[in-house]
């Protein structure tokens, strides 16, 4: 896992596509199937971060999209018109909003890179394809046994200090790189956020950003608030 470097700076390694993401969000479900393809297709290391989507929103004093009714309606008939574009199935989940604390604990475990990205890929399958309930340990037990894992083993793994740290650190090195929701990419110096913004993310890594490589924000930076509002 690639977090803070000696000099403070995050996620820099410019050979991988670092992925942040927290099993609640349908989007990001979308997002790591394409984004996969995308590191491919760039001959870069596809490096999945998980992270806690509920920390991020508490550091920005926000509340989820699914907490907001119409926008949580508008959301579910765009994912699905997505997923429909993707040919990805797509089934309604066990509960939403739902604890997903466990299955990012899961998510953390010290695999060997390719049995770590086929369990987190059969986590989303069960989240987002299949509906079943992830935040309950026995179907976590049965997901990873259905991947040939030793689920006791994991199980025991989770329950350690080195992995609640682990994604405790993820959280963290995402806030203090800029991160503030799901999905986020980190590639090559730029973050991206969101399902909508991968078609940019594309463009960057082929060289046809609209923006040129090295755009000037600084006028857009010293605009300040004239109005603020309460909470």
């Amino acid at each position: 896992m690639n977090g803070a470097d000696s000099s403070g700076v995050i996620f820099t390694d410019r050979t991988r596509l670092h992925f942040l993401f927290d099993f609640i969000s349908h989007n990001a479900y979308l997002a790591w199937h394409r984004a996969r393809q995308i590191a491919r297709m760039h001959s870069l290391e596809f490096e999945p971060v998980p992270v806690v989507f509920g920390a991020m929103l508490s550091a920005y004093g926000q509340i989820g999209p699914a907490e907001v009714p119409p926008k949580s309606a508008w959301m579910l008939r765009d994912v699905l018109r997505k997923a429909a574009d993707l040919n990805l199935p797509i089934a309604p989940p066990h509960s939403h909003p739902f604890k997903s604390l466990l299955p990012l604990r899961w998510a953390c475990c010290a695999l060997e890179p390719s049995a770590r990205l086929r369990l987190i890929d059969a986590l989303w399958n069960a989240t987002w394809a299949q509906g079943r309930e992830v935040s309950n340990p026995a179907v976590l037990r049965e997901v990873a046994a259905e991947q040939g894992l030793d689920a006791e083993a994991l199980e025991r793994e989770t329950a350690g200090e080195a992995v609640k740290q682990q994604l405790r650190a993820n959280t963290d090195a995402a806030l203090a790189a800029g991160a503030f929701g799901v999905p986020t990419v980190f590639v090559r110096g730029q973050l991206f956020w969101g399902y909508d913004d991968l078609g940019a993310m594309t463009r960057f890594l082929e060289g046809r950003d609209p923006l040129g490589d090295a755009p000037d924000f600084s006028a857009w930076s010293n605009v300040k608030p004239t109005v603020q509002r309460r909470r």
